[in-house]
Formats: C-alpha cells, sequence, structure tokens
C-alpha cells in the first residue's frame, strides 16, 4: 500500500511523523471498540478498555517511557515496553513483528521490514522508536478499519473485487489490469480464488 503516489484522504491524526494515512470509515468507531476521548484518569476504567490497533487518543500515563507523542494511549506504550527488553528505547524487526502481531493475525518479516522502511527512523533505519511505533499503530488501526469495511463476508481476507473497492476508498482507483498484477502475487498455484488477508493487504 506504500508504493503508490497519489495520497488517500488525510487522517485526523495528530502526528506529523506519520505518512498519510486514510480517514477511518464512519462504521469503523462503532464496531472497533474505540478507546474514550475524554480524559479521564481514573485507572480502572482503563484497566477496562479493550486493546486494538489505532486506540491510541486516550490520555493516560506513558508509564515513565519517555519519547511517546501526547496522549499515545497506555496499551501502545506497553505493547512497546513489553518488547523493548534491553530498555534501550527502541526495538528492531522481530520485536516490532512481536508487538504488532496477535494471536489471530501474524505478519511476515517481509511487511515488517517494509513498514519499517515506510515509517523509518531517520537516526536509525534499522530500528524504531517510540514515535515510529506509535505512528505505525495509528495507520495500521485505519488500515484495518478500511480492510474490515471491505471484508463484506467477514471471512478474514479480501478478493480483487474487495480490494478494488478498498483501493478505491484510500484515493487510488487502480486499473484492472494493475490489480490482477498485484494480487498474482499471492496465487499458491492451488486454482482457487485468490484472497488477501490483513498482512498481505497491508503489504
Amino acid at each position: 500500500m506504500s508504493f503508490f503516489s497519489k495520497k488517500p484522504r488525510s487522517s485526523s491524526s495528530s502526528s506529523s511523523y506519520a505518512p498519510s494515512a486514510p480517514s477511518l470509515p464512519e462504521s469503523y468507531d462503532q464496531r472497533g471498540q474505540a478507546y474514550s476521548t475524554s480524559h479521564q484518569s481514573n485507572h480502572s476504567q482503563q484497566q477496562q478498555q479493550q486493546s486494538y490497533y489505532g486506540q491510541g487518543n486516550g490520555g493516560g500515563s506513558s508509564y515513565g517511557h519517555s519519547g511517546f507523542p501526547p496522549g499515545t494511549s497506555p496499551d501502545v506504550i506497553r505493547s512497546f515496553v513489553m518488547v523493548d527488553r534491553d530498555r534501550s528505547g527502541f526495538i528492531d524487526e522481530n520485536e516490532l513483528q512481536q508487538a504488532i502481531s496477535s494471536g489471530y493475525q501474524r505478519f511476515s518479516i517481509r511487511t515488517i521490514r517494509l513498514l519499517m522502511f515506510l515509517f523509518k527512523n531517520p537516526h536509525d533505519p534499522l530500528r524504531f522508536g517510540p514515535k515510529e511505533f506509535a505512528a505505525l499503530w495509528g495507520c495500521l488501526g485505519q488500515w484495518r478499519g478500511i480492510f474490515e469495511r471491505y471484508d463484506k463476508d467477514r471471512s478474514g481476507k479480501i478478493d480483487l473485487f474487495e480490494l478494488r473497492d478498498a483501493l478505491y476508498s484510500l484515493g487510488l482507483a487502480i486499473p484492472s489490469s494493475v490489480l490482477q498484477v498485484l494480487i498474482s502475487k499471492y496465487d499458491d498455484g492451488s486454482g482457487r480464488r485468490i484472497e488477501l488477508n490483513f498482512d498481505s493487504f497491508v503489504e
């Protein structure tokens, strides 16, 4: 998704570090268990809120970990701190893969490397700092919202036509011939209809 020159609609994200990311679908906040935007500091309420990609706009403490943009969700910070085992304030590609993968969605190391290139730290291109991690987390949430919106059968995968509609929603009118080339990269040779999971969609 990072190889097209036309920028999608501008995001409402306050992070100037993130690439142009699509706006969230209107239905996403209703479905995504998003964090409250109120600035309540009640710790028990924060514990009840569920973690998900992109939910990084609520107030909360920084757990003593500096470098994150103001207002970064405690869950985003916690995910970073948990994999930053040497407490250097930076994570490598394997630690990033662990941080953003979950039980139902694991990102390939190829996708991780593409994301690290797209969001690269200008001072250390082989590692992510808090600023890059927070920016990536926010964009993943937006891309996940787009993916789920066009995964109409809720299979966890999208086909050629759903991919076309999803890319169009990002402001990318891709010719059918180009779409065929893109999706053919994921043909496993079985003769079955080619479908993309979220990892392939991000890539």
